[in-house]
């Protein structure tokens, strides 16, 4: 396939960029929340589930993809659930293409409405890198301003799957994890996550490669320096509730976040935090 640079497009009325490598991996980010909204690997199938119910509007957050959660992670602050993060526009800095991948960076400033809701001056940025069968979402966080500040961090992966029941996550077995739905903590005891329910956990230390398991097919999913990992699928019941999800999304669909939740990052000013998530698919 001949290289061709990455291209602005409008992806449901919002300005984007589309990434393709020159094998053909492609990724499709907004300038909204930074948000990537598909990854398709060489096989040209799509790894990220999109509600088709999703709202495309100014100041709300888009459902499915990956969404950035910064300053804060869902209800445990102040701030509005997941923080502003996901709700503003990026300005996409570079984009470009190399020898065997497509790259793009886009960044977030503070701005009056940001310091109205959290007082601190920080730059935040995300590289989207596709190639072959791999995507990496690498976040930096910078302290711009004169006090130090606190934050949490997530990449909200949504992984589309055929069906729901018939996945499973592999990796966890022995990890301390919070139970969201009960409050509870507890390791965990089997070697295959299989979703029946409703499941909302924080994995705590999860230094091991995951395996999101299909009939036929498999997702690797790493991180670095972002300690946690959220799985989360919101069932029957819940997704309901969700207006911009179908009622049936939920067996489309796992959330596989990588996250800082328990111990918040401290940076100083002038210092800078990053955190990766890769996705490599194996079909």
């Amino acid at each position: 396939m001949a290289m061709t640079s990455p291209q602005r497009i409008d992806y449901h009325g919002m300005p984007a960029i589309h990434l393709r490598s020159p094998d053909g991996a492609e990724a499709i980010v907004l300038e909204h929340g930074g948000h990537i909204v598909s990854w398709k690997s060489v096989n040209g199938v799509e790894r990220l589930y999109m509600s088709p119910n999703s709202l495309f509007t100014v100041g709300q957050p888009v459902r499915g993809g990956v969404p950035v959660i910064f300053p804060q992670f869902g209800g445990l602050g102040k701030l509005q659930a997941h923080g502003f993060a996901r709700r503003m526009n990026w300005t996409l800095v570079d984009a470009r293409l190399g020898e065997d991948y497509a790259i793009a960076h886009l960044r977030l400033i503070d701005t009056e409405e940001t310091r109205a809701q959290w007082p601190h001056a920080f730059a935040l940025e995300i590289a989207v890198n596709v190639t072959g069968a791999r995507l990496d979402i690498e976040l930096e966080v910078s302290n711009t301003g004169d006090e130090p500040f606190d934050f949490m961090a997530a990449l909200h992966t949504y992984c589309a799957v055929r069906e729901v029941e018939e996945c499973s996550v592999n990796g966890l077995r022995g990890q301390s994890c919070l139970d969201r739905l009960t409050n509870k903590e507890f390791r965990e005891a089997k070697d295959a996550l299989t979703i029946d329910q409703e499941v909302d956990r924080i994995y705590y230390d999860t230094r091991k490669p995951l395996m999101l398991n299909e009939p036929q097919r498999g997702l690797v999913i790493q991180s670095e320096n972002m300690p946690e990992t959220v799985v989360w699928n919101p069932w029957e019941e819940r997704c309901a509730q969700l207006t911009d999800m179908p009622k049936d999304g939920f067996r489309r669909m796992i959330c596989i976040e990588a996250a800082v939740i328990r111990n918040p990052v401290k940076l100083q000013p002038g210092e800078e935090w990053w955190g990766r998530q890769t996705l490599m698919t194996l079909d």
